[in-house]
Formats: structure tokens, C-alpha cells, sequence
């Protein structure tokens, strides 16, 4: 009974901060704030009534319209909501109550909102991933199990790779091949995970990104030299190595 009664609060908590996120999402690559003004409607610009902004539940009531012009409200948005609410869930059964689980929710938050942004605008907003750097850093020194020096190493090398295979790319490829938001986030991964599972990020984002791309080329969805955004894979590759690494590293130790 206890059990699911917290894990109810952490899908409620997930699902309110996460209908915050889709404000960061849509505002942040604006370059908008994302206090004033209040959310309004894409379409007509109306205010949005408190009791029409209730995570799930108003878009439900509202079957997915906006009260004032009745345009359709995109699916994203509840759709955030709900992963977000899901995520916390999955963090807290496993890792248990403690101080950990809310900063790897606001980690995950992280994550999810920079996924959402890059593949929309082709970029990464450096008030996440720079905040998140400083938060990863202070957080494994005196609450995650990771420790400072792990963490700073996590950072410098999570960073330092993408940085030399971004300047070595025009050189390679002809062409830049990563941004420096994708430098910064997997320096925010590394500062939270420490860098072993910055490493596991970085190759199971890889091997992700590179299945996806030939897929979509294979679905003529995407053309050859056409740029496909590495900041979501970076994110399934952070959550997964949060979740699994200590496992995935074991079993690649005992196979070598």
C-alpha cells in the first residue's frame, strides 16, 4: 500500500513538472522566458484558464482542443506530461526514497526537455546543460555515489571527447560533425554519472544514432549527408547507462 502510494506522488510530481517542461520546450530555443507571460493558446492567443492547464486531465476534458478557438492541442504535450510522470515512477522503484531519486528526476527532466528541443531546433539550450554540469558536480560530491573526481573526470572526458571528434570532423568529413551542445550535455552526463557510464553513453548513443539514420535513409525519411540530431540518442544513452550500467559494464568486462 505504501509502495504504490508513493509511487502515485511520483507520477503526479512527474506529470505537474512535467507539463512545465513543455513550456521550457517551446519557449527556451525562442529565447522566451519561461515564467511571463502565462501560457496561452499557439492559435488564437488566448489565456489559458488554470483549470484547463491540469496535467492530462484538461486535455482529456477538453478532448484535445483549446476552449477558446477549439483548434486542436498537439498530442506532444500530454504526451511529455505522461513520459515524464512514468520516468519518476521508474526512478523511484529503482532506487528507493532518498534525496538520489529526486536529483536523478531532475536529471531525467533534463534529459527529456533536451531530447524534445534538439530534435525540433537542432540545438541544445546551454541554460540546461551548464546549470546541469554545476548540479551533476555538487550532487556527486555530497549525495550521489559517485564522488568528485569520478565526476570531474565524467565531465572532462565526457566533453573532451565530443570536443576533439568535433574539431578532427571538417577535417574527416568534410563537414562539422557535432555541435557544441552535444558537447555540453554529455559533459552534464559525465558530471552526474561519473565517466565510465559518460563512455557507455557515448557508444550505446552511437550504435542508436546509427541504426536509426540507416533505417530512416532505408525509409527514404532521410538523405545521405543529411544532418540528424545526436542530442536524443546522447539521452536514451544517459538513461540507459543510469539505470544499467554497472550491469552492461560487468557483463562487457567478463566477455574481454
Amino acid at each position: 500500500m505504501v509502495h504504490w502510494m508513493f509511487s502515485s506522488l511520483a507520477f503526479v510530481a512527474g506529470i505537474i513538472l512535467g507539463s512545465f517542461l513543455t513550456v521550457c520546450i517551446h519557449r527556451l530555443p525562442r529565447g522566451q522566458s519561461v515564467v511571463i507571460p502565462r501560457s496561452a493558446c499557439p492559435g488564437c492567443g488566448h489565456g489559458i484558464y488554470w483549470f484547463d492547464n491540469i496535467p492530462l486531465v484538461s486535455f482529456m476534458l477538453l478532448r484535445g482542443r483549446c476552449r477558446s478557438c477549439r483548434i486542436p492541442i498537439p498530442y506532444r504535450y500530454p504526451f511529455i506530461e505522461l513520459i515524464n510522470g512514468l520516468g519518476y515512477v521508474l526512478l523511484l522503484r529503482h532506487f528507493g526514497l532518498g534525496w538520489p531519486v529526486v536529483l536523478y528526476g531532475m536529471f531525467f527532466s533534463a534529459l527529456l526537455a533536451v531530447t524534445w528541443i534538439d530534435w525540433d531546433f537542432q540545438m541544445i539550450p546551454d541554460v540546461i546543460t551548464i546549470p546541469g554540469m554545476v548540479l551533476g558536480l555538487i550532487s556527486s560530491t555530497f549525495i550521489l555515489p559517485v564522488g568528485f573526481w569520478n565526476a570531474l573526470v565524467g565531465l572532462l572526458v565526457g566533453g573532451g571527447i565530443l570536443f576533439l571528434l568535433a574539431w578532427l570532423s571538417p577535417f574527416v568529413f568534410g563537414k562539422e560533425g557535432l555541435g557544441g551542445g552535444d558537447i555540453k550535455l554529455l559533459a552534464m552526463v559525465g558530471a552526474f554519472l561519473g565517466w565510465q557510464p559518460a563512455l557507455l553513453t557515448l557508444f550505446l548513443a552511437s550504435i542508436l544514432g546509427a541504426g536509426v539514420g540507416l533505417g530512416l535513409m532505408g525509409l527514404k525519411m532521410l538523405a545521405r549527408g543529411q544532418y540528424m540530431p545526436f542530442g536524443p540518442f546522447l539521452a536514451v544513452g544517459a538513461m540507459t547507462s543510469l539505470l544499467y550500467s554497472s550491469t552492461l559494464i560487468h557483463w562487457y568486462l567478463r566477455t574481454i
